[in-house]
């Protein structure tokens, strides 16, 4: 179960030294109040290459990271969301074409914001009917709260959703209020990040009639031996959960503001259950969700998805294959898009070189609010895990210079 480095980083191909750097770089972050603190994880051809810590879990405290502490990974939930949708698409249970409102009534007939204020929005009827590949795509017309860029943005923080998932609802409430609401655009014509996952998860609970954390525990966390993942953290495990920080001003870590009432929050089942948001989970769990993704859908002899499922969902599947710079309305991005397509699920690196940032063609990723990111590079057979809790993400350029730092220390 405990983390250790596996392979001599020479025998698969790094250079030990160059990979010293990554360590040195982001101590940096954490001696500078960028970071409370991190972990970071890279593994080549199975093994676990390069394993380190460093700074705190809980500054207060003094408390470090360990490689057994855990994190709030937010947005990579999504990714685990969308396995699990995928997996309920590969016995038949619906196909990416069917509209959502076959298994969500309340998406039937919807409308499209065409202007006014969030006092009085002005819509029209849409033009096509949202289907699941729209939701697996984030080109649903769904928005996120945060985004602060529509009049509906602000009717999702009117309707309770700016912290997440209203307290009131439960994830069938949640949906159809989010259906009530008008969308950004008509699904399919373009990108925007939004609540489109946990649609998903609502998806996966009807397909199912299993509730998302039961199907997500019993098909996928016990088979991959991801005992420390869910949506609350276990009481007995209170002392390795992380503390959630936020950035200041002045880019330094401060405790969170919401942090009492996050980490109370954490050790109970939430009402709704959030597939694009809401997990908690430790590098050994995420390591073990990567390598399988890695496998084409198999680890250690358990099977979630056939590898010709994966293949397909890791394919740039925007509008005529348009990048995320072409086709996203802009009002959310934690890195450059250029050159950078969206599968079902994950963002798809097409054009390294338009990209600007050492990676290869095919590379699929994705992050979380907290400053975490992940990647897997099946050309390199190389997968990579950083994780942290600064919010947001953006308050530091982590992604693009954990890629240079990575491909840098390759030398075979």
């Amino acid at each position: 179960m405990g983390l250790k480095i596996e392979v001599d980083p020479g025998e698969v191909g790094f250079d030990a030294e160059r990979l010293g750097r990554i360590d040195r770089h982001f101590a940096q972050y954490v001696e500078t109040g960028k970071l409370p603190g991190w972990l970071v994880l890279v593994a080549r051809h199975g093994k676990i290459a390069h394993l380190s810590t460093h700074g705190m879990r809980d500054v207060a405290s003094n408390a470090p990271v360990q490689p057994d502490t855990l994190f709030r990974i937010y947005s990579m939930s999504k990714p685990i969301t969308s396995v699990a949708i995928m997996m309920l698409h590969e016995e038949g249970a619906f196909e990416l074409t069917d509209p959502v409102s076959d298994f969500i009534p309340s998406f039937a007939d919807l409308r499209v914001y065409s202007g006014g204020t969030a006092n009085a929005p002005l819509t029209r009827p849409a033009t096509e009917p949202m289907r699941i590949w729209h939701l697996l795509t984030h080109t649903s017309g769904l928005t996120y709260a945060f985004h602060y860029l529509n009049p509906v943005d602000e009717l999702y923080r009117r309707a309770g959703f700016e912290y997440g998932m209203a307290d009131d609802l439960d994830l069938a409430g949640c949906c159809d209020e989010w259906a009530s609401m008008p969308l950004l655009f008509d699904p399919g014509q373009a990108w925007n990040y939004s609540v489109a996952t946990d649609v998903l998860g609502r998806i996966v609970e009807v397909a199912s009639g299993q509730t998302l954390d039961e199907f997500f525990r019993t098909r996928i966390f016990e088979p991959l031996g991801m005992t420390d993942t869910g949506f609350s953290v276990d009481r007995a495990n209170a002392d390795r959960l992380a503390t959630l920080y936020a950035a200041d001003p002045q880019g330094k870590a401060r405790q969170h503001p919401r942090q009492a009432q996050m980490r109370a929050a954490a050790f109970e089942l939430p009402k709704a259950l959030s597939g694009g948001g809401g997990l908690f989970s430790s590098a050994h769990d995420y390591h073990r969700f990567s390598q399988m993704l890695l496998r084409g859908g198999e680890l250690d002899g358990t099977r979630l998805l056939g590898n010709r499922t994966l293949r397909y969902m890791t394919r740039n599947h925007l509008p005529g294959g348009a990048d995320l710079e072409k086709l996203a309305l802009g009002a959310f991005s934690e890195v450059a898009n250029a050159g950078k397509g969206f599968g079902l699920g994950f963002a798809v690196i097409d054009d390294p070189v338009a990209a600007k940032v050492l990676s290869s063609a095919g590379e699929f990723s994705w992050g979380g609010l907290a400053s975490t990111a992940f990647w897997v590079d099946p050309a390199e057979d190389l997968t990579v895990l950083f994780l942290t809790q600064l919010i947001p993400s953006s308050a530091n350029p982590i992604r693009p210079q954990l890629h240079q730092l990575v491909y840098q220390s390759l030398v075979d």
